[in-house]
């Protein structure tokens, strides 16, 4: 795993809570678009309890904590855990080579297992 001192002190994905209660990235699938953009397919797992407390969302930043995007979810998923949800055309920096991927939930924020990813550029030999 990639360690910096950096990346220790603002994001430690090896502190997380395994409890339920805070939605856990599952697994993360990326691949580059011709244009250069990313899609990222990321899977939640939450123990979603309806409206009231279910995952709402998840983000990707660079190892200074910006944040290269998003996707924002809209409603529980009770029924369907873990689920995989798709956000496309996000627009990492090519000296950003490894992202972090990680979900919140409406109740608790974030906290559960976050994912680190190696992005491999398609593009980044290309003139």
């Amino acid at each position: 795993m990639f360690t910096s001192p950096l990346f220790a002190s603002q994001f430690d994905v090896d502190t997380y809570s395994t409890s339920l209660d805070f939605a856990q990235v599952n697994d993360v699938f990326v691949t580059q678009q011709s244009s250069g953009t990313w899609c990222f397919n990321t899977s939640v797992r939450h123990n979603d309890q309806g409206w009231e407390h279910y995952a709402d969302g998840w983000e990707i930043l660079d190892l200074e904590g910006n944040q290269l995007g998003s996707r924002k979810l809209h409603h529980p998923h009770n029924n369907e855990q873990p689920f995989t949800r798709s956000q496309c055309d996000i627009a990492i920096p090519t000296k950003s080579s490894i992202v972090i991927v990680r979900a919140r939930c409406n109740k608790h924020g974030f906290g559960g297992k976050s994912m680190v990813v190696i992005l491999k550029n398609k593009n980044k030999n290309k003139k």
